[in-house]
């Protein structure tokens, strides 16, 4: 399996020209120690209220400012790591979902970054980001039944050749890709904004790959750096 090069519209760049993301590629091995998904998810909700990284808060920020930008409500639709901090505030910890979700669940807490994972498998066509028109299909769930949706028009989505993945760039993931324990071609991205240092940036990959190579050690693991000005 080739690594995953997601596409970016131009357009992304205006809304954030500082983007830039980690994009990881995992060809699963077998599970055999799930409980270092337990551990690191406990030690990021420990952590959430003690000393962050000085620019943390400022990253959260920026991300509301830039979901804002394309008429995201980020009270009501934050990104996904301030979704999940807020969680950890309020409740002290993050039920166990699957070790995969939690292992990189809590690299985004631990981070305060966005991460996505997904089953590669299920795409059709490679991921992209881009500026939804407002008539492509999400997949989604209302009242415990599988639902489709549009994406308002102007709003940032990941999306494949079939629709859309992901809606308000990192808040919601659909149904069709998923990621779980169970699959066996993974992807990962870690998005983040210009207030994020870079060098933070690949110790997150960091933290999620050594994390997924003591979970699955035959896993077979790449990455990519993405985005704009990454030279």
């Amino acid at each position: 399996m080739k690594s995953v090069l997601p596409s970016i519209d131009p357009g992304i760049a205006a809304l954030a020209p500082g983007f830039r993301a980690l994009s990881i590629t995992v060809v699963a091995g077998e599970i055999v120690n799930p409980a270092i998904a337990d551990a690191a998810l406990a030690r990021a909700c420990q952590g959430v209220t003690g000393d962050h990284a000085v620019w943390a808060e400022a990253h959260l920020s920026a991300w509301a400012r830039v979901f804002k930008q394309f008429g995201a409500k980020p009270q009501r639709t934050p990104c996904s790591a301030d979704a999940l901090r807020k969680r950890v505030l309020r409740d002290g910890s993050l039920p166990s979902i699957d070790p995969i979700v939690d292992l990189y669940n809590a690299v985004s807490i631990e981070f305060a970054i966005p991460v996505g994972g997904e089953n590669i498998a299920a795409y059709h066509g490679s991921p992209q980001l881009v500026i939804a028109d407002g008539t492509e299909l999400f997949d989604t769930m209302k009242e415990g039944a599988l639902a489709q949706e549009h994406p308002e028009a102007g709003e940032v989505v990941w999306r494949d050749e079939q629709g859309v993945t992901c809606r308000r760039w990192n808040w919601r993931q659909g149904v069709r890709t998923r990621l779980g324990a169970e699959a066996k071609q993974m992807w990962f991205i870690l998005e983040s904004l210009p207030e994020m240092p870079l060098a933070a940036l690949h110790e997150a990959g960091a933290r999620l790959t050594e994390g997924l190579q003591l979970m699955m050690p035959d896993a077979l693991i790449t990455q990519t750096l993405v985005g704009f000005d990454i030279d």
